[in-house]
């Protein structure tokens, strides 16, 4: 986790409601340490899965007089489940509390944080405490897969009591982790390894609020294939809140030449070859670590039936219209010619980047979901299904959970990828381990809208929204993009009814585009409850699309694959 700083006197420490614990008998098995930060302040933490507990070590490199750390849903400092480490003067204090709604902290009835011990070391002053994932107290926090928001800040000055304290008046910072994400050691890369830096040619960021820059990267002739077993982002020093997203695709082999090209992907002038540049080989987000390949899979580059061009494409996030800078951001590519048994891809779940699915404004709750059907798998998958082992999910700012499940004959199977505090600024791939046959994937997401006062449609634009889950997956198939958006038919229906409800017999449906048309709506609970029952009752419109950015003759005719193999975790 993260680390802060301060130096304190401690004396007696007075353990409220404290419980003593023997010898640590239970097998820690996971854990996770995060780097530390600019504050001085360390947390690192074991897993006990079998007690159902998380062990916490905080280490505070220069403690004056205590620190606080806590869990709250979006890191907010209201509405938070805390541990608090203080001191009056004369004698110091340890306690479970919580932060209510204006952010006043009291102690907790409960006591769920069991202090271990408490010591001051050379290097900093060390507090080792537990607690469970739940704790069935509803002022506490729920520990649960997917991110975790870590708040933290640190007492300068004595506190008569607790009540004292107020969180905004204090140093504090917040950290997004997967507390409960086994802690496996990178793999070793094999010594053939090689790199290749598909980079962004020193671009001028654009000054709006919104850009996709799209750069030609030509590969030398004649390529041998390789795989690719690892990757990670290259982000020009300064520009890390800026550069919100990064996509490398491979262009159709059918494309003998593509034109070498460096501009805005939304240019009406760019070559048109560009769209048939659609096979993801790397795709990363603000976040995200390095991704690395099972041992027994890799992504291919190279070879017979390759293409020798790829396609950067880069989100800038410039909301502040910085003008004049530079950046040269991207992705590295780690590959061998030391071929793995399996070739590896990635496919894109969800929603279709469209303005037919939509948010509401002044929505505190609001779902979407998207479908990609056993029509769909069953056309484009093998007989045997494929596995799926890595999962990565996206939204822009007003997501706040995904998930995605994979359902077969009516029945809910497997959690693919679930997370319910999910955050735009932590965009990390999880591992999974499913195998997929002619089944269902439903992606849902959560999305907040409290703070806007306009509808808020799909897009590529920052402001408007997306619903994405990329999963990684071996053997690779044609399957590239598997994603839904209801009827446009019966969403135009939606507005002829909403307006002649509304008294308006002069409904422009079908004059002006869609989000004109979600513009023009009186947004009532009336008009969102019945655009909520449409996007969960009406027909929808499937994307079965290959990698050339064609759909996949998709069959009218079930089918049905035997499951006859267990997903083992490589």
């Amino acid at each position: 986790m993260r680390i802060f700083k301060k130096d304190l006197r401690l004396q007696d420490i007075t353990i409220l409601y404290f419980t003593a614990l023997a010898a640590l008998t239970v097998i820690l098995v996971a854990s996770y340490q995060a780097p530390s930060n600019a504050v001085g302040l360390q947390l690192a933490w074991n897993v006990s899965f079998a007690q159902q507990e998380v062990y916490m070590q905080l280490r505070v490199a220069e403690l004056k007089h205590g620190v606080v750390l806590g869990m709250s849903d979006r890191g907010e400092l209201t509405n938070a489940d805390l541990v608090v480490l203080w001191d009056t003067g004369s004698r110091s204090y340890f306690g479970d509390a919580w932060s209510d709604g204006k952010g006043r902290i009291s102690l907790d009835r409960q006591q769920d944080y069991e202090l271990i011990e408490a010591k001051q070391k050379a290097d900093g002053f060390y507090l080792t405490f537990k607690r469970p994932f739940s704790t069935c107290d509803p002022r506490d926090y729920l520990i649960q897969e997917g991110t975790v928001h870590v708040i933290y800040g640190l007492l300068d000055r004595p506190l008569s009591s607790l009540e004292e304290l107020d969180l905004s008046k204090i140093q504090t910072g917040v950290q997004r982790v997967l507390m409960l994400r086994p802690d496996t050691p990178s793999p070793t890369l094999p010594p053939d390894v090689q790199t290749l830096d598909v980079l962004a040619p020193n671009v001028i960021i654009p000054t709006q609020e919104t850009t996709y820059w799209c750069f030609i990267h030509q590969l030398p002739e004649n390529i041998p294939k390789n795989h690719i077993i690892m990757y990670e982002s290259v982000i020009t020093p300064g520009n890390e809140a800026i550069v919100h997203h990064i996509e490398v695709f491979e262009c159709s082999p059918e494309m003998r030449d593509v034109p070498r090209y460096s501009g805005s992907c939304d240019d009406k002038m760019k070559p048109k070859k560009l769209n048939s540049c659609r096979h993801v080989l790397a795709a990363w987000a603000m976040g995200a670590e390095a991704f690395y390949y099972p041992p027994d899979a890799g992504l291919a580059m190279g070879g017979p039936g390759s293409s020798r061009f790829l396609r950067l494409e880069v989100h800038y996030h410039n909301p502040l219209l910085i003008s004049g800078r530079r950046d040269s951001s991207g992705i590295r590519l780690h590959y061998t010619p030391s071929l793995r048994r399996y070739d590896a891809g990635i496919m894109e779940l969800g929603l279709v980047y469209t303005p037919i699915m939509a948010i509401p404004p002044k929505q505190p709750i609001f779902y979407l979901t998207g479908y990609c059907t056993s029509k769909c798998t069953q056309a484009a998958l093998p007989p045997g299904g494929i596995y799926i082992f890595a999962s990565q999910l996206h939204t822009h700012l007003a997501g706040r959970g995904v998930r995605t499940v994979l359902v077969r004959e009516g029945v809910e199977l497997e959690v693919v990828q679930d997370d319910q505090h999910f955050s735009a600024e932590y965009q990390v791939n999880a591992g999974v381990c499913v195998n997929l046959q002619g089944d269902v994937l439903i992606t849902k997401c959560t999305y907040n809208t409290e703070d806007r006062s306009k509808p808020t449609v799909g897009g590529f634009g920052i402001m408007e929204e997306m619903c994405v889950n990329y999963i990684h997956y071996y053997p690779r198939t044609q399957l590239e993009l598997c994603k839904s958006h209801v009827d446009p038919g019966f969403l135009q229906k939606y507005f002829n009814f909403i307006n002649r409800f509304n008294g308006n017999d002069q409904c422009v449906c079908g004059e002006v585009g869609v989000t004109e048309q979600f513009s023009q709506l009186h947004w009532d609970g009336f008009t969102v409850e019945v655009l909520d029952s449409l996007y969960n009752t009406a027909p929808i419109s499937m994307h079965c699309n290959q990698s050339i950015a064609r759909l996949f003759p998709v069959s009218q005719n079930s089918a049905s694959y035997p499951f006859n193999s267990r997903c083992k975790l490589l």
